[in-house]
């Protein structure tokens, strides 16, 4: 155990980790209490809707506490680790001789001890962090001292107050339900629960899926039943199944065949995406076929000359970035509350990413600034981060426009759903041998299907062909590209 002299007791939080999100799941703790870190070193491994995540701790020093046992869910500005930071000695006693602290279930803490009142302003200094930033947030001190835990709350555990959240019939909480998440209210409202008659455990009393889980447990193991339940139509599940985390309605059989799949995670992410891009975006699809012989002879030209490889993928984005400057209606956004069509200077491309977690859309940043040498290599960066698992939520937002590749699954079209909020998606089918008409001859060529859908609110029809077919003869001509750059 290392010794922390002349320090004092920093709570790092979860961070704010993009895009709405509010809260994640430990998947894997990487440091032990008494563990010593480093600035930035990845403490925890959570997982998001979007993705898995390595959260880095902003200060160095002694692990005096963590707060979470995997698999806990926790809200984004819970705390996740206490460090004693100062100048470390040894290898010896920080567990021992540091602040005290509790021994919850999760090796949570009971107090952080205060400053000592005449500490240096250089030890000061070492205390405040890097001010590295994860998504959106700074590193920032902690309060000195922390309320102390109160033993018959598992605050230590991430999820403190479950005990004190109340079924019906518990009484309403005055005012606004206190919930964030929408996947937390489509749990309640899938089981007929009203989060009025809960307390949150979260911060400001905020409800949090444990919450419900744990009042749908409670529920189940007392025999509660609502009124929808007495009248047959909903049936609450039993202990085990509400510990699996398997909360749905039923069908009208109560013993209908077949398995039931939970939405969440990446699927539900997925699902609820694609649910408001048709909900919300009146697209259209236009499609075409082209003759990639040309720029295939191109790519094995470019691979046969040395150098590192250049990747189809590339080549296509290098293509779309190009047609998207002539035509830049198509990258850009729909402001529905201000009513207008906001056009967006620089090309963030998305690329759909199948992986063994579900469908994700990485963004390459400036795409638009980048060669297809820069491009090759960020595809190949954010796939392999893809395919285990680490990318980012920095990795997963903020894209102005995405191309799809489907035809790696050996299919030859498709009408894409737009990946909201963005007003545009370039579908690549399989490139095949096919019988084509080449110059006035019947040949056999390298044919590809393209398809643009798009959001009718930033164009008509004329921009979208005018862009598909744009794509269309850089495919069929590289030079047209050479021209247009």
């Amino acid at each position: 155990m290392a010794h922390a002299s002349d320090g004092r007791s920093l709570e790092f939080r979860l961070p704010d980790l993009g895009e709405g999100l509010t809260e994640a799941e430990i998947v894997r703790w990487l440091v032990e209490v008494g563990d010593v870190v480093a600035v930035d070193q990845p403490v925890v491994e959570v997982e998001t809707a979007k993705a898995m995540v390595e959260v880095p701790c902003p200060y160095g020093g002694v692990v005096t506490a963590r707060f979470g046992e995997e698999g806990t869910e926790l809200p984004v500005g819970a705390p996740l680790v206490t460090v004693a930071v100062g100048e470390v000695d040894g290898a010896g006693d920080a567990a021992a001789d540091g602040p005290a602290r509790g021994t919850g279930a999760g090796g949570g803490t009971g107090a952080a001890e205060s400053p000592p009142a005449g500490q240096a302003p250089a030890a000061q200094k070492k205390a405040e962090g890097s001010g590295n930033v994860l998504v959106g947030y700074g590193t920032s001190e902690a309060p000195a001292r922390r309320r102390r835990v109160r033993p018959d709350r598992p605050a230590a555990t991430g999820v403190s107050g479950r005990a004190n959240g109340r079924v019906r019939g518990a009484g309403p909480v005055d005012g606004p339900v206190p919930v964030i998440s929408p996947l937390v209210r489509r749990l309640a409202r899938q089981n007929d629960l009203d989060l009025r008659e809960l307390t949150g455990s979260g911060p400001d009393g905020l409800i949090l899926r444990a919450d419900v889980e744990y009042a749908l447990r409670a529920a189940a193991a007392q025999g509660v039943r609502t009124a929808d339940q007495e009248a047959g139509a909903i049936r609450m599940p039993d202990a085990a199944s509400a510990s699996s985390g398997a909360f749905s309605s039923t069908s009208a059989a109560p013993h209908a065949d077949g398995t039931r799949v939970p939405l969440k995670g990446v699927r539900g992410a997925v699902a609820d995406k694609l649910s408001r891009s048709r909900r919300e975006i009146p697209d259209a699809t236009c499609w075409v076929d082209a003759d990639a012989t040309e720029l295939m002879r191109a790519r094995t030209a470019m691979n046969a000359s040395g150098g590192p490889r250049i990747s189809l993928v590339a080549l296509l984005a290098r293509i779309c970035t190009a047609a998207l400057a002539r035509f830049p209606e198509l990258n850009s956004t729909v402001d529905t509350e201000a009513r207008e069509i906001v056009r967006l200077d620089r090309v963030h491309l998305g690329f759909a990413a199948q992986t063994d977690r579900g469908l994700v859309v990485p963004v390459v940043r400036d795409a638009h600034a980048r060669d297809a040498e820069g491009l090759t290599a960020e595809f190949a960066r954010l796939t392999e981060a893809a395919r285990a698992g680490r990318l980012t939520p920095g990795d997963l937002t903020g894209g102005t426009f995405t191309l799809n590749n489907y035809g790696v699954f050996g299919v030859d079209g498709s009408t894409p759903i737009i990946n909201h909020p963005e007003a545009a998606m370039l579908g690549v089918g399989r490139i095949v041998p096919k019988p084509w008409v080449h110059e006035g001859e019947l040949a056999v060529r390298q044919v590809v299907q393209l398809s643009l859908t798009f959001d009718h609110r930033v164009c008509d029809g004329g921009t979208a062909g005018g862009f598909l077919r744009y794509v269309a003869d850089c495919v069929e001509q590289p030079a047209v590209l050479l021209r247009t750059l």
